[in-house]
Parts: C-alpha cells; sequence; structure tokens
C-alpha cells in the first residue's frame, strides 16, 4: 500500500509539473524566458548585480575579465557560502587577438607540514577531515584575478575591486537563494565557532531574505588586495592572520605556504562531438571526465533515440558510470603521478568502454568519488570578441567554516578531495593539489568561439556538461532551453563505510514523464527525487559576431547584454 501511494504521489507530481509549463509564442514549454541577446557584450552570474557590475566595467572599456573579476569579488561577498578569496579558480579565456583559448588552474596546495600520517591518526580518532582545519588548502582565487588580469585585464585593478567593496560597506539584500543555503547549514554551526557567527549571523541565526548583509572586515581585506596587489594576500599581514588563527584551531596551513602559492597556465583539452569541439581543464580537475562522457556517447544516435527518451537516459547514464570509474582511479595532481589523457580520451579506448553499456540493463558502478560540492559559475564577454569561462568555490558550503579574526571570509575545505588511502594519484601528501570538482567549460567550431559555459554542483558539474551539449547539439535547443530543461543526475550509493558497488540512483527533477521514468526502472535503474542537487548554469553563446546569453531558473542570476 505505501509503495503505491509513493508511486502515485509521484507520478502525479511528474504529470502536475509538465501542465504548469507556462505559454510562450515559440520554443520549448518548459523554457522560463528567452535567450539576451546583445552587440557589445554579455554577462551571466548567478546574480543580478554581479551580472550589472560587469556589464558597468564592460561600458568603461574594462575586458571580459576585468568584468569577470569584478562580478567574482562581488559574488565572494553577497554569495558567501558559496565562494570567496578564501577558495579556488579555475577559467577558461578565449583570447580573439591570438584566437587561441587559454587555461588557468587556480588551485592551491596543501600545507608542506601537514603529512599523511596525521591525517590518518585523526581519521581513527573520528576526527573528520572533510571539514575543519584540517581540510584547508591553499587559496587560490586572488592569485588566479592577478594571473588572468595580467595577461588579459585593461582595467586597474583596483578600480574592479572597488564596486564590492562599495557595497561590503553599505550592504546588500540576501536573494531567496542565498537565505536558502544558509538555512541548509544554520542548525550545523557549532555555538563555540564565535568568528563563524561574529561575521555571518544576525544575532542568533543567518541572515533572512531581504535583509541587509554588510561585511567591513571583507571590505577592508579588499582594500589592502587593492593597494598591495596579489602580496596583500600571500604576504604580510592578511597571511599572517590567516597563520595565527590556524595555529588557534589546531590548522596546518601557514604564511610560507600562502607565499608560496603559484597558480598554472595548463594547455586546454578537447574532444570533437558532433564537428563541435568541446573544451575542458586537464586533471587536478574532473573536466576531462565529460569529455570521456562524450566521447562514449558520439557512438550512439542520440537525436534518433529522442530527448529524455527512456533509452537517451539510460546511455547517458551508463556512459557516466564507465567515466567516473576511470576518474576515480586516473585523476589527480599531474605534478605527483602520469595522467594518461591522450589513451583516456581516443576513440580507441571510447570504444572499448561503449561495448561494455547494456541497452536494456543497468550496469553496476564499481568507484566512487567526492559528492557534495557548492560553487559560483560566471561567464562574460567583451566588445573585441574576449570571452571568459570563470568558476570559484568554496568546496562544501562556507567551506571549511573556519574564519580568520578580521578578514571576513571562510577559508575552503578542498583538502577534502583528497583520498587517505595509499598508493593513488590522488592520495594526500604535502604541497599536493587535492582533486577538483569545479570545472569551466567552452565550445568552438572551425577555430572559432562558439559557447563558454558552465554548471556549479560538485559531481553534478560533469554531468551537467554533457546533458547542456547533449541538448544544444543533438536536440537543437537554444541556450535557455538547454539550461531550463529537466536534468537527472546519478550518483553512487555509499555508507558509513564508503562506497558500494552497484548501479546507484538516478536522481529525476520534475519534469521528466512517468512512462520514462517506468522505462528507466524496467532496465534496473533505481529512481529517486532530489531537492537542490542538479546544479546551476550559465552561458554565452557567439554568433554571427551577436551575443546570446542564458541563465537558467533554477537560481536568483541574470544574463545581461548591452
Amino acid at each position: 500500500m505505501k509503495i503505491a501511494l509513493y508511486l502515485l504521489l509521484f507520478t502525479s507530481t511528474l504529470t502536475l509539473s509538465n501542465a504548469l509549463a507556462q505559454d510562450r509564442l515559440s520554443g520549448k514549454t518548459f523554457a522560463t524566458r528567452s535567450e539576451v541577446i546583445a552587440r557589445n557584450g554579455m554577462a551571466a552570474t548567478n546574480h543580478p548585480i554581479a551580472s550589472q557590475i560587469a556589464i558597468e566595467v564592460l561600458k568603461k572599456g574594462g575586458s571580459a575579465v576585468d568584468a569577470a573579476i569584478a562580478a567574482n569579488a562581488f559574488l565572494g561577498f553577497a554569495d558567501p557560502g558559496m565562494n570567496g578569496i578564501g577558495g579556488d579558480l579555475f577559467a577558461i579565456v578565449w583570447d580573439a587577438k591570438t584566437k587561441k583559448l587559454y587555461g588557468l588552474n587556480g588551485s592551491g596546495r596543501s600545507p608542506q607540514s601537514l603529512t599523511l600520517a596525521h591525517l590518518q591518526a585523526e581519521e581513527k580518532k573520528q576526527n573528520y577531515y572533510y571539514q575543519g582545519s584540517l581540510s584547508i588548502t591553499t587559496p587560490g582565487c586572488v592569485d588566479g584575478w592577478y594571473m588572468l588580469h595580467g595577461k588579459f585585464g585593461k582595467l586597474p585593478m583596483a578600480d574592479l575591486l572597488q564596486h564590492t567593496i562599495r557595497y561590503a560597506k553599505e550592504g546588500v539584500p540576501i536573494t531567496q537563494e542565498t537565505a536558502d543555503n544558509f538555512l541548509e547549514v544554520e542548525p550545523t554551526i557549532a555555538a563555540n565557532n564565535k568568528n563563524f557567527r561574529a561575521r555571518y549571523f544576525n544575532g542568533d541565526r543567518f541572515y533572512r531574505k531581504g535583509e541587509i548583509y554588510k561585511n567591513p572586515e571583507l571590505a577592508s581585506t579588499l582594500e589592502i588586495i587593492a593597494a598591495k596587489g596579489r602580496d596583500g594576500f600571500y604576504k604580510g599581514t592578511v597571511a599572517e592572520k590567516i597563520e595565527r588563527y590556524m595555529k588557534e584551531v589546531n590548522g596546518f596551513l601557514t604564511s610560507a605556504d600562502l607565499a608560496q602559492h603559484k597558480g598554472e597556465w595548463v594547455e586546454p583539452i578537447s574532444v570533437k562531438y558532433r564537428g563541435y569541439d568541446i573544451w575542458e581543464l586537464p586533471p587536478n580537475g574532473q573536466g576531462m571526465c565529460a569529455l570521456q562522457m562524450l566521447t562514449i556517447l558520439s557512438g550512439f544516435d542520440l537525436t534518433k533515440m529522442g530527448h529524455h527518451s527512456a533509452e537517451h537516459l539510460h546511455h547517458f547514464v551508463e556512459a557516466k558510470k564507465l567515466a567516473y570509474e576511470d576518474m576515480a582511479v586516473f585523476y589527480g595532481d599531474p605534478s605527483f603521478g602520469k595522467i594518461p589523457i591522450n589513451q583516456l580520451l581516443s576513440e580507441e579506448y571510447a570504444s572499448t568502454r561503449r561495448k561494455l553499456i547494456d541497452p536494456a540493463t543497468a550496469g553496476e558502478y564499481q568507484a566512487g568519488m567526492p559528492a557534495g560540492d557548492h560553487t559560483i559559475y560566471l561567464t562574460t564577454a567583451d566588445k573585441d570578441g574576449n570571452m571568459v569561462s570563470l568558476i570559484q568555490s568554496n568546496a562544501a558550503l562556507f567551506g571549511s567554516r573556519q574564519v580568520p579574526t578580521g578578514l571576513g571570509f571562510a577559508l575552503h575545505n578542498r583538502g577534502g578531495g583528497f583520498t587517505l588511502r595509499e598508493g593513488q594519484i590522488n592520495t594526500y601528501a604535502p604541497g599536493k593539489r587535492p582533486f577538483h570538482t569545479i570545472i569551466p567549460a567552452f565550445i568552438t567550431k572551425d577555430g572559432e568561439p562558439f559557447m563558454s559555459f558552465g554548471l556549479m554542483g560538485g559531481d553534478m558539474q560533469t554531468q551537467g556538461h554533457v546533458q547542456i551539449v547533449m541538448n544544444i547539439l543533438d536536440f537543437g535547443m537554444n541556450l535557455q532551453e538547454a539550461g531550463d530543461a529537466p536534468r537527472v543526475y546519478h550518483r553512487g550509493t555509499h555508507s558509513s563505510r564508503g562506497h558500494v558497488p552497484g548501479v546507484g540512483d538516478i536522481f529525476v527533477e520534475s519534469g521528466f514523464d512517468y512512462d520514462v521514468v517506468r522505462g528507466l526502472m524496467l532496465k534496473g535503474h533505481s529512481i529517486r527525487m532530489g531537492m537542490g542537487i542538479y546544479g546551476g548554469y550559465q552561458a554565452i553563446m557567439r554568433k554571427d559576431g551577436i551575443y546570446y546569453g542564458a541563465s537558467e531558473s533554477r537560481k536568483d542570476g541574470q544574463a545581461v547584454g548591452y
């Protein structure tokens, strides 16, 4: 009886969501609005004010990189759980002058004084290293800004940070999504975490929607950075305060670790899919996994299967499982092991993996990777044709939840991306970059820019990238429709002992017909529903010299052009 009632409610939810689609003069019924179209510049972020700041920068003669930095700085203030200068950054930049893509890996390394043996000992004491002072690696965001600006910036960095400095002093109203995220973690913030509560709480609770949030301490830190450059963060007063606080909370990050940090320019990697080149950054990030999935899927006629048919979704999920197994084995810091990138992305290898997919039966999923991530993604484009795909994150919501005294930001917990099992490429070691979930993406066609896009959300990101690419290149959707279309999210089953081999679970968003859900169940898939796990997408397309922008309905963002 309970099972029958659950199926009735589940079916009713799916059916009702389809019936509530708004009437439009054209396009898909699930689209929330049209694309934004403009000639001179475009910005798409998850906060309307951030998008408007980016446009202001572009109108003043700033480059796409300038606009991206200014928007990211604001988001670190106004959406502090998701991102900030205590986190890492990755970016892909299309430079119109050289007609080339440039990749930036702005991830930080682990503390030199923290050892694997210490973490293993703490884990045995049930001191969870995923969050807290042991999870902190060097924040790479500020250095990433200056590397991007040094190569592609036009306006002074101090000018780009002034918008956020002013807002941090005067305050902004908290948005719905930010308030929802605050409520998610409010019961978990320890009463003795005084720095965190003093910085982010309004009395004995987080700020609610519409309440004015200020952060004068962050404004002061940004003023130091504006005056002294990247060294204002990695050396001097700020670095000393971080080290002092780390000692207070039994952390290991030092001013020496900060002073030694340096981001890295890397060559983006790509695969051909339906005549387009899909670009990601190489590991230590997970972007290559999306390319592996696409290479496997390129051997199937998805268009003929039909968008969101049970057959289409089954093949997508099975390709994901195979690629994620490789990710668990091969992905990590390339300075600590050889990663067979060319082999993993080859058609020869994909054909062997493709043969493992049974079109009628869900396969078992043998390996797991870290899940759960809180991130912002933004993209900008300028009048000269330059485009930026940028992603920045605290890892978990508010990262480590460790807030150095007087600085106005939380340090990330990206060290939680390491494994403590010995002998793997992603095994913890001092001075090492952890496995990273945050990934920017880009598409080119015949050597010209086509689309800058990304999607936040932990291990949803690669799955989301592939779904966006399929929506556009296999199913002919426009930029906004591709993001608004209902998504699926596959996750392996976990227990207190880690990953459990099996088919895992497919989480389906509202908007799928029940006959599709039933078709997946008949193939042996486990179907569930989930809330807030389907990512957040922004995109800019360049077509015939015109920009098209999209910001999806799951977030509070905005695409703006001029």
